[in-house]
């Protein structure tokens, strides 16, 4: 089999496969076989009726149809791994060639063309100059921290009011797509302002009382209508306001370790740092993603995208036009670029991902989308998502190497401490050293232990906050019984003649 490649633009090929009526023959007596088990002819049992008597039959232009759409797939597998491409989306396929029915001579000729991923490279990051906000802690963010910590042990009590922020509220809801009702649920408890529910409830119930109904109009989040915009029917129940315990000691006593709300209020204080510490580095990622973006052209596939703004308007219910569409271009293609800057970046400083990690990311993002953690894999795995969810951990320790090379300050001049954060690239980067000494025959130098931290886990946050648009550039290796012109077997250029026609010809 020979190969060759023609680059159309930075982002898409045409593989042209050459296929010599040898290679082609184990194919040829598949196709023989399988059609000797679907047609009847009298005289012979299914399945045992001769080449020839098929050829008169069927005709061998047939056969020979069937037998490339047999083994299109592993010829056009075989020639990306010659070529060493990286096809991405869905690519489309020709056969431009035949061998000679009467006589067998000539070859198969396969053209194929696809969107692949562009070849960059890698811009510089060390010594990266990076600004954040500065970490400051206010009496506020303790009194945040400590009615949080207080709330967890508050108490709801109905009240007779008009409903207000923060209030809980039992409610029923109805949601009506064209005037069908297409999903109802009764007995919700919901508190204002969480922003766990419908997009435009808190609205459309705010000040309403007990008993009362209101009706809005929302974006559908799940189930067989998702994305569809709907009218949504919303009835009262009660309401109910969290009364909070007082902020004294007994309270310290009851909800931590501490004897005092003193003591409670210093270790909430080292809370908030910790958080706005953890914003410090979120806002570092971002910011160390746009500027190496600034150092690097990368072409984006558009075929690609032009897929994943019609998926994306189509889940929603909007038409391809849909001024909407210009923000989730915009979205795709900056996760596109990201996704490829963090994967060179992955392939640079051979970026490993721990089963913890992979994990705890995936307990999480159960956690997210309000499903059993082994329900969420069984999904992973029937859709075959779980090597996405792995590159979305590497991704995210990827930019923690960046960051560790970085000189991140903040606005007053003060180096941030982002060692909490970096300590699992490090560990990685022991072990690999460690590995480099013992494959020499070395003794490797003794390594100061690491100190536990929740590096790991921020890992796996910093992967879940990533943009949800970049599943829509993850890479894929498409196998050509999936193209547009679908040259598979019992579902392509072989299964009818305007098939052949349209598909192949």
């Amino acid at each position: 089999m020979k190969t060759s490649v023609e680059q159309l633009s930075p982002t898409r090929v045409k593989l042209t496969i050459t296929v010599e009526p040898a290679e082609l023959k184990p194919y040829m007596d598949a196709a023989y076989k399988e059609i000797a088990n679907q047609i009847q002819v009298p005289g012979f049992r299914r399945g045992k009726i001769p080449a020839p008597i098929i050829d008169q039959r069927v005709g061998r232009e047939a056969v020979i149809e069937q037998a490339i759409s047999e083994g299109i797939d592993t010829f056009y597998q075989q020639a990306i791994r010659e070529q060493e491409l990286q096809m991405l989306g869905r690519p489309t396929a020709d056969v431009t060639e035949r061998p000679d029915a009467k006589t067998m001579k000539g070859n198969a000729v396969i053209v194929i063309e696809s969107d692949v991923r562009p070849t960059i490279e890698l811009p510089k990051y060390d010594g990266m100059k990076i600004k954040v906000d500065e970490a400051k802690v206010e009496a506020a963010d303790v009194d945040a921290e400590l009615d949080e910590l207080r709330g967890r042990f508050g108490t709801l009590k109905t009240v007779d009011r008009p409903i207000a922020e923060g209030d809980f509220v039992t409610i029923d809801l109805k949601a009506t797509v064209d005037g069908e009702v297409v999903d109802e649920a009764n007995g919700i408890s919901y508190e204002l302002g969480s922003g766990q529910l419908l997009e435009g409830i808190d609205d459309a119930i705010l000040t309403l009382t007990a008993d009362e109904e209101t009706t809005f109009r929302s974006t559908l989040l799940g189930g067989e209508h998702e994305g569809a915009e709907a009218e949504i029917a919303v009835k009262i129940g009660a309401v109910k306001e969290r009364e909070l315990p007082e902020a004294d000691d007994d309270f310290a006593q009851m909800a931590s370790e501490f004897d005092t709300i003193a003591e409670l209020r210093e270790d909430l204080e080292k809370q908030a740092l910790r958080k706005k510490t953890f914003a410090q580095v979120e806002q570092a990622r971002e910011l160390a993603l746009e500027q190496l973006l600034d150092k690097v052209e990368i072409p984006v596939p558009a075929g690609l995208i032009d897929n994943e703004v019609a998926e994306h308007l189509q889940q929603e219910g909007k038409a391809a036009d849909d001024e909407h569409g210009v923000e989730v271009r915009k979205n795709a293609e900056q996760s596109f670029r990201q996704q490829i800057l963090l994967d060179e970046i992955i392939k640079a400083e051979n970026v490993q991902v721990e089963q913890d990690e992979l994990t705890q990311f995936l307990l999480q993002s159960a956690s997210q989308y309000g499903m059993a953690p082994q329900e969420f894999v069984n999904v992973l795995q029937q859709t075959n998502q779980l090597p996405a969810m792995v590159g979305e951990v590497a991704r995210s320790k990827a930019i923690l190497h960046v960051l560790d090379k970085a000189e991140i300050l903040d606005e007053a001049g003060k180096a941030v401490d982002i060692s909490e954060f970096t300590a699992s690239i490090k560990k990685q980067d022991d072990a690999e050293d460690s590995d480099h000494e013992a494959a020499k025959g070395e003794k490797p130098a003794k390594k100061p232990a690491a100190k536990k931290t929740t590096a790991k886990k921020t890992a796996a946050k910093d992967a879940e906050a990533s943009d949800d648009t970049e599943a829509a550039a993850e890479e894929k290796k498409p196998a050509a019984k999936k193209t547009t012109r679908k040259p598979a077997a019992k579902e392509t250029a072989a299964k009818a003649d305007d098939d052949k026609a349209a598909d192949a010809e």
